[in-house]
């Protein structure tokens, strides 16, 4: 399979859809509000007690912003925003918490395993949300699980996976600035459309940042939690990328970070996942999907493997389930890293010329 970059103008046309209608943040007037309690709502909106109900009363097909603010307070509910132009607004990125609690391996309200898929806090399946200024967690605790006689580990077939937010089909176009998205498995989920995402807390251990769709990532914080029952800390992205996408997960001027406990070298910047699909002669790894990710002008700490990057198995079309994708395969790329993880030449990846990845970051200038 080719290995080559995409073509200066495909990656340029890629780049255009993360730009094209992002939704400005600075309008001071809100149209709902979170509110507890029966004094007064800091502001001159209607007040609604949970996020779920300020969305339903967004229009329907609204064609410009609904803006909701997120007063201080713990915001415990699983959110669908099916509304074109939602924007919420946090009143304190650190204590206006939209949090749900949920894990592939553990048991829904359904009696059946949540599944990784049903267990996002926010699922986006309409165009241009907007998010500023909060945090959106999966209020999983995957570190004690994992530590603990019995617990879920990631090789189980429903383990720890815990979502935070997934752009989910429908998504296109979705701006966050300033958000703090947190989990310890499969935090972000960003498999459609468009997304852009600046000056952000990310955290996770394992593939904390995967899927099919856009996204540029710039100026953010990507930090890595330990795994002291794993001798390999984890993955940061597992890109999707469809091959006829020439844009999958850019990150621009962000800094790679660890919390303590997370051990030297023991963190690839990702892996490639190919998801199955079924075909006439049966299911398995689907070769249209190869994984997109670049690394440009970040600053890497000593947590960083000095491979860079590492293979992903899947299911082959002989039935094999540890079939691997080496990162040779996929489209894996870095350019002008710093600090103790990027100082050296990574084993595997493609190092970008200049020109590249100036073509990959044009959205930003």
């Amino acid at each position: 399979m080719s290995t080559m970059l995409p073509s200066r103008r495909g990656v340029l046309a890629g780049a255009a859809l993360l730009a094209s209608g992002a939704p400005a943040l600075a309008d001071p007037r809100y149209d709902a509000v979170l509110w507890r309690g029966e004094s007064k709502p800091p502001v001159d909106a209607r007040a609604y007690a949970s996020l779920s109900a300020a969305v339903a009363a967004a229009p329907a097909n609204g064609a410009k912003p609904f803006r909701i603010l997120v007063t201080r307070g713990l915001w415990d509910e699983q959110v669908v925003i099916d509304k074109p132009f939602v924007h919420l607004v946090g009143e304190d990125r650190k204590a206006s918490v939209i949090s749900h609690l949920a894990a592939s391996g553990l048991t829904a309200p359904d009696g059946k395993r949540w599944g990784t898929f049903r267990t996002p806090t926010l699922f986006v399946r309409a165009p241009d949300f907007a998010a500023s200024n909060l945090t959106i967690q999966n209020a999983f605790d995957g570190l004690a699980e994992m530590t603990k006689p019995g617990g879920l580990h990631s090789h189980d077939g429903a383990g720890p996976q815990a979502v935070a937010l997934m752009l989910d089909k429908g998504s296109d176009r979705a701006r966050l600035r300033e958000v703090d998205i947190l989990s310890y498995q499969d935090t972000l989920f960003p498999d459609a459309g468009s997304s852009l995402f600046e000056r952000c807390l990310i955290t996770g251990s394992y593939d904390f940042i995967f899927g099919a769709g856009r996204a540029l990532f710039r100026h953010c914080e990507i930090r890595s939690r330990p795994r002291p029952v794993d001798p390999v800390e984890g993955y940061i992205v597992a890109p999707s990328t469809p091959i006829d996408q020439p844009v999958g997960f850019v990150f621009h001027q962000c800094r790679l970070t660890k919390d303590a406990g997370t051990r030297r070298a023991s963190v690839y910047l990702g892996r490639p996942w190919r998801p199955s699909s079924q075909f006439p002669d049966g299911r398995y790894g689907d070769p249209k999907y190869v994984g997109m990710s670049a690394f440009i002008d970040c600053w890497l700490d000593d947590h960083i493997a000095p491979e860079g990057w590492t293979q992903m198995w899947y299911t082959g079309k002989d039935g094999n389930p540890r079939t691997m994708l080496q990162p040779e395969d996929a489209r894996f790329s870095q350019f002008r890293l710093s600090g103790p993880g990027g100082a050296g030449s990574f084993k595997r990846g493609r190092w970008l010329s200049a020109s590249e990845a100036a073509a990959l970051v044009a959205v930003g200038v």
